[in-house]
C-alpha cells in the first residue's frame, strides 16, 4: 500500500525576480520511498492556473533535472506568465518501471488538485509539461486518464512536450526488443518488463510495449497538445512526435508539431520554444 503524505518544506531565499521556490515537498510515498517536488510560486502577475512539469531525463529523476529544467528558462518563462509551478520528481528507472512512474505522476496531479486552494489556483485548467523521458510520462499521462467526473482524478487540460519518446513499437523504424542487448533495448526491458520473470514471448513484448507507449494509446478525449523536436535528435528520432501527433489528429484532438531545424537533444537556443511552449500554454486558459 502507499500513503499519501502532505509535509512542509523550506523556502529557497532565492534572487529570482520570478518566483519562490520550495524544495523537497513529499506529494506521495511509495515501498517506503518519498516522491518530492519543487513548486515555484510567481511573484507577481498571478493567473490562477499552474502547470505540473515532470522533472525526469532517460527516467532518472535525480535533482539534476530540475537544474537542467532551470537552466533551459522553464521555470522563469512560466512564473513570468503567471503560472504556478509543480516539478515532481516520479522516481528513477533504476527502481520503478514506466507504469510506476505513471502512478507517481497521476499521485502528483490529484496532490496538486487537492491543495489548490492553498495555492489560489484552477484545477480545472491543469497543464502538463515534460522533456526526454518526462516527456513520454506526461503524454503516456495524458492519454490514458480522460475526465471524469471526480474533481480529483488525474486528467490535465493541456500538454505540453520537447522531444518525446511515444511509440516503443516503431522507433524511427526500428522494432525495440528487450530481449536483445543494446542500450535503447535495455532500457525498454527495464520500463516495461523489469518485474516479468522467464523468456518473453513475442505477444508479451508486443501489449507490454504497447502498453507505455502513447501514441498507440491516443483516443478523443485527450487533451490538446503542443510538441517541439528538433530534426537532428540524436537520442529519440523526430518519427516518435510526428506519430503521436498523427494519431492525436486522427480522433480530432487539437495538437501542433514544432520542428526545430538543426535541433538536438537539446539544442543551445531552446529557450527560444521554451517561450513558445509558455506562451501556447498561457493561451490555453483563454
Amino acid at each position: 500500500m502507499v500513503s499519501f503524505i502532505f509535509t512542509t518544506a523550506c523556502v529557497v531565499s532565492a534572487s529570482n525576480p520570478h518566483y519562490n521556490q520550495q524544495e523537497d515537498v513529499v506529494y506521495h510515498q511509495a515501498h517506503g520511498v518519498a516522491l518530492v517536488a519543487d513548486i515555484f510560486t510567481p511573484k507577481k502577475n498571478l493567473n490562477g492556473h499552474a502547470v505540473v512539469v515532470i522533472a525526469s531525463g532517460g527516467w532518472s529523476s535525480d535533482r539534476g533535472k530540475i537544474r537542467d529544467l532551470n537552466r533551459a528558462g522553464l521555470f522563469e518563462e512560466l512564473c513570468g506568465r503567471g503560472f504556478h509551478v509543480f516539478a515532481i520528481r516520479p522516481g528513477s528507472v533504476s527502481r520503478f518501471s514506466a507504469q510506476d512512474m505513471k502512478s507517481h505522476i497521476e499521485e502528483g496531479i490529484r496532490w496538486v488538485k487537492r491543495h489548490a486552494s492553498d495555492y489560489a489556483i484552477n484545477s480545472n485548467t491543469l497543464a502538463l509539461f515534460g522533456a526526454s523521458a518526462g516527456g513520454h510520462l506526461a503524454s503516456l499521462v495524458a492519454v490514458t486518464n480522460p475526465p471524469t467526473d471526480s474533481d480529483l482524478d488525474a486528467s490535465v487540460a493541456a500538454v505540453g512536450v520537447f522531444f518525446p519518446p511515444t511509440d516503443f513499437l516503431d522507433y524511427g523504424g526500428r522494432l525495440l526488443d528487450p530481449r536483445k542487448a543494446g542500450r535503447i533495448n535495455q532500457s525498454l526491458r527495464s520500463l516495461a518488463f523489469r518485474e516479468t520473470n522467464g523468456d518473453l514471448t513475442d505477444r508479451q513484448v508486443r501489449e507490454q510495449s504497447m502498453a507505455i507507449s502513447p501514441a498507440r494509446l491516443v483516443n478523443k478525449q485527450a487533451p490538446p497538445f503542443l510538441v517541439i523536436h528538433g530534426d537532428a535528435d540524436p537520442l529519440v528520432p523526430l518519427q516518435q512526435s510526428k506519430v503521436l501527433v498523427t494519431a492525436l489528429k486522427a480522433v480530432d484532438v487539437q495538437a501542433k508539431l514544432i520542428i526545430k531545424k538543426g535541433g538536438t537533444h537539446p539544442w543551445p537556443t531552446i529557450r527560444e520554444e521554451v517561450i513558445v511552449m509558455a506562451n501556447w500554454l498561457l493561451n490555453q486558459q483563454q
